[in-house]
């Protein structure tokens, strides 16, 4: 892969390298207890696991941008937005990704790929009729970043132990509840074999899902950072931020609640004023954290002005 000039940010890549081996050692203990535990069950469990993953991998793009409705265009279909894209890609050094529009209210964007060959980058409607060019500039600025550091495959090579233990919790659970934990007639060790995978699998699960989320939010503020320094413009992304907050604020709750699924992959996560810190704490960091980085970012600008 070329090399692109979207700034590297050596304390963020420093917590998300710890956070990665975090994971791999949560996962090498938990195959080998659980493996020691029961092969066969472990066995059945990471073959469908596996399964998953590669077509999470492989067909994350058809899956995401189909979910939302959104359709391809060109440039002649949408020449301002593709405009905008051609001079992050001058800027960057990077491929041109795809481009799409969801016909959707909710004001985001998103990109998807597991690398620069498969990449699209997507926005709403919504986001169109709100942001002027330069706020947008940041923005895909920003979903682009995610493009160049190959955010989409980390994550989710990130999540393939949290589907593995989530996998194998619930198929332990619904086993149980028909009667997998009650110990049978010459077998008196099913019941406690069976309860003893369901925690090991939760506990699993629990631990990977903090550390997968944590992940999450040192790539926004990575590509948060890397946007920033790549146009010069702080101020404009953190002006789109609070413009893209505050605008879904208005959105009803029903069309919230539709794209809440795509949380993950947005640029701000779709959630209106009922929303908890708890639950803006999931995949991005707090609204507040991201603005107090953009402004010491703009501060370092001005001084090396």
């Amino acid at each position: 892969m070329a090399q692109t000039r979207y700034a590297a940010d050596r304390g963020l890549t420093a917590r998300m390298l710890v956070t990665m081996f975090l994971l791999g050692l949560v996962y090498v203990v938990f195959v080998t207890v659980f493996f020691a535990i029961s092969p066969q069950f472990g066995t059945i469990a990471l073959i469908f696991a596996l399964g998953f993953l590669a077509v999470q991998y492989f067909f994350s793009d058809k899956l995401v941008i189909a979910s939302m409705g959104a359709k391809q265009v060109t440039p002649q279909q949408a020449p301002e937005l593709h405009g905008v894209i051609d001079r992050i890609c001058a800027l960057s050094n990077t491929p041109k990704p795809r481009v799409a529009i969801a016909d959707v209210d909710v004001p985001n964007a998103f990109a998807t790929g597991r690398n620069q060959k498969k990449a699209i980058v997507c926005v709403t409607t919504g986001l169109l009729r709100r942001l002027d060019p330069v706020e947008l500039e940041g923005v895909l600025a920003h979903e682009m970043s995610h493009i160049a550091h190959r955010d989409v495959a980390v994550m989710t090579i990130a999540s393939f132990l949290g589907i593995v233990a989530g996998l194998i919790t619930r198929v332990g659970l619904e086993w149980g509840l028909w009667g997998g934990f009650r110990s049978r007639e010459g077998d008196q060790n099913t019941g406690l074999i069976l309860l003893t995978i369901v925690a090991v699998s939760a506990l699993a699960y629990a631990i990977s899902f903090l550390l997968t989320r944590a992940l999450s939010r040192y790539r926004e503020l990575s590509a948060d950072r890397a946007a920033a320094l790549l146009t010069g413009r702080p101020s404009a992304l953190s002006s789109a931020l609070v413009k893209v907050t505050g605008e879904l604020a208005k959105i009803p709750t029903r069309d919230l609640r539709s794209a809440q699924a795509f949380n993950a992959f947005f640029f701000t996560p779709a959630f209106g004023k009922g929303a908890s810190i708890a639950t803006l704490f999931a995949t991005h960091p707090p609204l507040e954290k991201r603005l107090q980085q953009l402004s010491t970012i703009s501060t370092q600008l001005s001084r090396g002005a």
